[in-house]
């Protein structure tokens, strides 16, 4: 499986490495005027970040990066302890052969995947980020509270997690633009670099936080609570941050040509 799911990665690796070109002058499938379009583009959206620095070490002390790393974390963490133990949480839900359990499995991933693209095109539609970031966490912390309330209602219980898996999908697309919005040259990409790291420690509490609450407790209803508290810190900390945020990533509105 791990083979399956990595050999592709490297490949695609590869081919960018060999076809990806380092900016719009280099890049031969492009008419003049789409080069001159996008380095006007580039220079819109250089000069909006004003006196931020390009430098990477810039962008690893940067404070709101490691704030975004804390935003990130949260999120991430509802998201793997969801994902990690949910085909476990459904097969909990009632009497279920594996089969069952992995289509069961797939609703949640199947709303997300719809709700990820509608909220993504409202944020880029209306040109405001941060709420489109802390509205979903929201709903992924209700969604993860109502599955513990309801752990007794199986219906119920799944319908809710599938509303917290659709909120924390839906708020990751919307989140990477923020550093980019804050960030240039260099020091977004270290800044990226630092705030996947950061939030990706996540993915190891949160499963963590799961396994280790639900033995103690003997049920998975106050480890959804403990996970529904850090998905809502999440949303409050990116409400924290707009005020010293550019929510608008894009500054020109000409089309291309």
């Amino acid at each position: 499986m791990f083979l399956a799911e990595g050999i592709p990665a490297v490949l695609c690796g590869i081919a960018v490495f060999a076809i990806l070109r380092d900016g719009p002058a280099k890049a031969p499938w492009l008419t003049d005027d789409e080069r001159n379009w996008l380095r006007n583009e580039l220079a819109a959206e250089r000069a909006a970040l004003g006196e931020a620095s390009h430098s990477s070490l810039a962008g690893l002390r940067n404070p709101r990066v490691w704030v975004l790393g804390l935003v990130y974390f949260g999120i991430l963490v509802g998201n793997y302890g969801v994902g990690f133990w949910l085909p476990q949480i459904i097969k909990g839900l009632g009497n279920l052969t594996n089969f069952e359990v992995g289509l069961v499995t797939a609703l949640p991933y199947a709303a997300a995947a719809l709700t990820m693209y509608l909220w993504g095109s409202h944020s880029d539609r209306v040109r405001e980020r941060t709420w489109h970031v802390a509205l979903p966490a929201f709903v992924g912390a209700l969604g993860l509270a109502l599955s513990a309330s309801w752990s007794d209602m199986p219906v119920l219980s799944l319908a809710a997690l599938c509303l917290c898996v659709m909120g924390c999908y839906s708020a990751l697309p919307v989140f990477w633009t923020l550093p980019t919005s804050m960030l240039a040259g260099s020091a977004a990409a270290a800044g990226i670099a630092l705030v996947n790291s950061i939030g990706n420690t996540g993915g190891f509490l949160g499963p963590t936080i799961v396994g280790f609450v639900s033995d103690a407790t003997g049920s998975f209803s106050a480890a959804l609570w403990t996970l529904a508290g850090f998905v809502a810190a999440a949303g409050v900390i990116v409400i924290a941050l707009a005020p010293r945020a550019r929510t608008l990533v894009a500054t020109s509105e000409s089309p291309p040509p």
